[in-house]
């Protein structure tokens, strides 16, 4: 028999949170779940934490257009970090990126120079126009993770993303996922 001493012990070391460094992590990334409403975030394939989130007040299909108060859906990267956010402080991501280029060039949304310009600024793992029929300034950003109220960005209540702010590189890789 294990001594409720030993038991006691185990227990409070297992509830302790353990503080990260940017520098503890060697492949951080953010992974969105639209349909659950959470944030997941991963170093390498080891899950650290997972958020609560809100979305755009379009929230189920993914955004098309400069307005449509959708969330994006795809693969990015974070492009810039603002500590000076309307929202309390903000993480960009790279929307849009190349599938909404072409998807949008096809659609007659935006014209040749603008798609280029899209696809240089990812490769180059740039900040993308945000100035075409695309939309654009899409954040991870604070005030709060619910109801859906968003124009289109992932929001989380500020502690969270005070948390996320310190520990996540410009680079980081994020998915959306329906």
């Amino acid at each position: 028999m294990i001594p409720s001493r030993i038991i006691l012990s185990l227990t409070i070391l297992c509830c302790l949170q353990v503080s990260l460094w940017a520098a503890d992590l060697a492949q951080p990334r953010l992974e969105v779940y639209k349909a659950k409403r959470v944030l997941q975030f991963f170093d390498a394939d080891r899950l650290i934490k997972t958020y609560p989130i809100a979305l755009g007040s379009n929230p189920v299909p993914p955004k098309e257009r400069e307005g449509d108060r959708a969330t994006p859906e795809g693969s990015y990267f974070i492009c810039q970090k603002n500590p000076q956010s309307q929202f309390h402080l903000s993480l960009a991501i790279s929307y849009p990126g190349p599938q909404d280029a072409e998807r949008g060039f096809k659609a007659g949304l935006i014209n040749k120079e603008e798609k280029m310009a899209i696809l240089k600024a990812s490769a180059h793992h740039q900040i993308p126009p945000w100035n075409t029929k695309l939309g654009g300034e899409v954040f991870v950003h604070g005030n709060g993770s619910k109801p859906d109220w968003t124009w289109g960005c992932v929001a989380l209540d500020d502690q969270d993303v005070d948390e996320l702010y310190r520990l996540v590189p410009v680079g980081t890789p994020i998915t959306i996922h329906p």
